[in-house]
């Protein structure tokens, strides 16, 4: 069993229940278990991929829905930062960071 804190960015705050928020985040912490993929949190918390444009796993680009990612100087956590497989396995400690298409522009 372990922990990991999913940030909320833009409109998507006011969309799911939030433990705190600092600034202009908000903040989910979730109980996982070991090996529990980020699917499967999103699934367990409601929150759909297709509602998303970028997700940054433990401050590296993952997936982007942004054609020029690969362009910007973003470490990313994947060869492919446009692939949304979230299949990908959480551990304890990791921190999650999920934009909308609101604040598409802002992580550029």
């Amino acid at each position: 069993m372990g922990k990991v804190q999913v940030n909320v960015y833009g409109k998507l705050r006011k969309k799911y229940p939030l433990t705190r928020e600092i600034g202009t985040r908000g903040i989910i912490d979730v109980d996982i278990e070991e090996g529990e993929s980020l699917e499967s949190v999103f699934d367990r918390l409601g929150i759909r991929a297709e509602e998303l444009y970028t997700i940054f796993l433990n401050n590296q680009l993952l997936t982007t829905k942004n054609s020029m990612a690969e362009h910007l100087g973003y470490q990313q956590y994947c060869e492919d930062c446009h692939n949304w497989d979230l299949c990908v396995q959480l551990k304890d400690g990791d921190t999650v960071a999920i934009f909308g298409f609101d604040m598409a522009n802002l992580v550029i």
